[in-house]
């Protein structure tokens, strides 16, 4: 089983990073200065304006350390990958398959199985743990559809059909998300999921862990030699990680939402970490973003049993363990691609 190994995020902008040996340098100034040793490191991801050393890219391409780039704001700039790992033949039949409708069909089906199952596994939860504090109506009539829609998936035909049904469940995921949100309602309301730009905390809270989530995506598709760019559900386009988003699909609700709503309902950030620039996006500040990522790290150590493997893993080894999984189904050891039903 794959090792977790940590990943080094870099939040302050002024920041730069060179290499020295084998350990990275991080320095703030002249004469502030921090090593940090490559070997036990996964992924590097940077918010900060001042860049790396091209000695240090180099490094990471050549150690498989996955090395990316986003604005102090969160969004996506670059990704700097090193050698393409697996054999070749698993991924000429990822795209042979990506091409094949009815195959293709399949594969979506799972990913967006998973991904509704787990968004209704959110909403039973609250239901569940939260019952004397939500609206127990709206948050039932929502499980239902849910529930109704996993059931008329498999009569799919077409991935364009299940799109509609990702839309449509999502709709009705969404439009009861402010039911989950327990304390700082004031601050976190939720009304829609706006996205370029998010219009309010709570969405630029969701903005922000998907960017991380992506990104674990991404490294671990590469990790077992799948192309993160070529996808099932989503359709290819130049530059967007098809495949990355296929996999995040299923694993937003346990990963990203729930520790959003945690986060709030536990008042471990706060509204005045959020300001509205003149666009009407929001941005989230420095001390913020360190929080998020900290409880980001924290939740990835956690232990959870694999629905498939029935062995405990750390909770940040399951896009690796999905990604491997999908690479079997693929080469033909899986019948079929088996998503994370979180439990």
């Amino acid at each position: 089983m794959k090792r977790l190994a940590n990943v080094l995020y870099i939040t302050t902008p002024e920041t730069y990073l060179s290499l020295e040996g084998e350990n990275i340098v991080i320095k703030k100034d002249e004469s502030t200065s921090t090593h940090i040793p490559l070997h036990n490191l996964e992924n590097i991801v940077c918010f900060n304006w001042q860049g790396v050393s091209p000695a240090l890219m180099g490094a990471c391409a050549e150690r498989q350390i996955g090395l990316c780039f986003l604005t102090p704001y969160g969004r996506f700039l670059a990704r700097v990958s090193g050698k393409v790992q697996g054999n070749v033949l698993l991924r000429k039949k990822q795209y042979f398959l990506s091409e094949d409708r009815e195959q293709a069909l399949q594969i979506a089906k799972s990913f967006l199985i998973g991904k509704i199952y787990n968004g209704r596994k959110v909403l039973e939860r609250a239901l569940r743990d939260h019952r004397m504090l939500v609206d127990v109506s709206a948050l039932s009539k929502a499980s239902a559809f849910l529930k109704q829609t996993l059931s008329a998936i498999d009569q799919c035909k077409t991935v364009s059909e299940l799109m509609a049904f990702e839309g449509s469940a999502a709709k009705i995921y969404f439009g009861v998300f402010d039911h989950l949100i327990l304390h700082q309602k004031e601050d976190f309301h939720f009304e829609e999921r706006s996205k370029r730009p998010p219009l309010d905390n709570m969405n630029a809270l969701l903005s922000f862990l998907y960017t991380l989530l992506v990104n674990e995506a991404i490294s671990a598709l590469e990790g077992v030699g799948l192309d993160p760019y070529v996808g099932f559900l989503h359709t290819d386009r130049p530059g967007r990680p098809s495949l990355a988003l296929d996999l995040m699909e299923e694993l937003r609700p346990v990963f990203a939402d729930r520790l959003a709503l945690s986060l709030v309902n536990r008042k471990q950030i706060s509204g005045q970490g959020f300001t509205q620039k003149e666009s009407g996006g929001i941005l989230m500040d420095d001390e913020t973003r360190k929080t998020v990522i900290s409880a980001w790290q924290e939740r990835k150590r956690e232990e959870i049993e694999h629905p498939f493997l029935k062995e405990k893993i750390p909770f940040g080894l399951i896009p690796h363990v999905q990604a491997l999984l999908l690479a079997r189904h693929l080469r033909g050891d899986l019948d079929a691609y088996p998503p994370f039903f979180w439990r």
